[in-house]
């Protein structure tokens, strides 16, 4: 199990560094097309192309991963990439870290650790080939809800005359992609399944090539959410609804289940909650941060109103003349 989980934690460590090394390589090239000098440009840039080689390499240790271990253990641990990213990202590109990044980092390390030390080998489960069509019927119906939701709230958005997105059009464009990315890993090991169980080899070729066009759908949702939304709100959505999807159609379609040890099975759903939590945190640690600053700004300039009100009323109070005063100069006055 722990082969499985080292293999994940590598595998979509060289997904993440590789998008960011190739990212960072296309600064100085032109758009990426079919014409020779374009392709040789890219070809010879080397952070372009170390990026894409730690991404290819990325993506074959995660189809050994899927190989050896039950999805529902692999999807959660590949949230870890986001944790390895930041990491990167601080001490290669130079970028500052809050606390909420570290704390982040923290819950997504324990919450592998949980999982590797609670998961358990499990045999292959009896699968039949009608449960691709299963699948797809289920995420077609799903879609159709998602979309139908998606076309009313932008019929809304225009009854209103309103410019910006909703926060209900990128929850849905981040749970439609996250969907896809689950259910990409979940068609990758059901091709591993197969042929282990004697079916023809050619399903395995097959299986890998929906896995493919399923990330790329997801992808492109993913896309059209963050070129319109606000990417905390779409990512979040994205990486949660991966690992939820990855677990629940690896427990459902797969035959997959929970470790049988009553210590083992807490330890495996702790691991799953501090992945989840973990991941949140990170994409979301810049907006929390703000969040805090601005909550213990209001919190230090109501605790000096408050001051300056109570002193207020103080130097009043003894400004005005006491009742014993004037009747104390009365007197003194009668007698003079």
């Amino acid at each position: 199990m722990w082969e499985s989980i080292v293999l994940t934690v590598v595998a979509t460590a060289g997904n993440n560094i590789g998008k960011i090394l190739q990212k960072k390589g296309t600064v100085i090239l032109p758009p990426l097309s079919f014409k020779l000098k374009v392709i040789r440009a890219y070809a010879l840039n080397k952070t372009w192309l170390i990026g894409f080689l730690m991404d290819i390499f990325g993506a074959l240790l995660m189809l050994r991963a899927l190989a050896l271990a039950p999805v529902s253990v692999i999807q959660p641990v590949s949230g870890c990439g986001l944790a390895i990213l930041s990491v990167f990202s601080h001490f290669y590109l130079k970028e500052v870290m809050n606390v909420v990044d570290w704390v982040g980092i923290t819950f997504a390390g324990f919450g592998t650790i949980g999982v590797g030390a609670g998961g358990e080998e499990q045999g292959a489960a009896a699968l039949s080939i009608f449960h691709i069509p299963w699948l797809a019927f289920v995420v077609f119906i799903l879609f159709i809800m998602l979309n139908g939701w998606l076309r009313i709230c932008r019929r809304n958005r225009r009854e209103q005359e309103m410019i910006e997105y909703d926060v209900v059009e990128e929850i849905i464009y981040g749970l439609e992609s996250g969907i896809l990315f689950g259910m990409a890993s979940v068609i990758s090991k059901m091709g591993f399944l197969f042929l282990e169980q004697g079916f023809p080899k050619l399903l395995v070729p097959i299986c890998l090539i929906v896995s493919v066009c399923s990330s790329g759908t997801g992808f492109y949702y993913q896309t059209r959410g963050l070129k319109h939304g606000r990417a905390i709100i779409v990512s979040t959505c994205a990486a949660v609804a991966s690992i939820l999807t990855g677990v629940l159609a690896g427990m459902l379609a797969l035959g997959e289940r929970l470790p049988s040890a009553p210590k083992a099975r807490m330890l495996l759903l702790l691991g799953w909650l501090l992945i989840i939590v973990g991941v949140i945190l990170l994409v979301g640690s810049e907006k929390l941060v703000k969040f805090f600053r601005l909550y213990s700004h209001r919190f230090k300039r109501s605790n000096v109103d408050k001051n300056y009100s109570h002193r207020r009323s103080a130097t009043s109070r003894i400004k005005e003349t006491s009742p014993t005063d004037v009747i104390q100069a009365a007197t003194v006055n009668h007698l003079l």
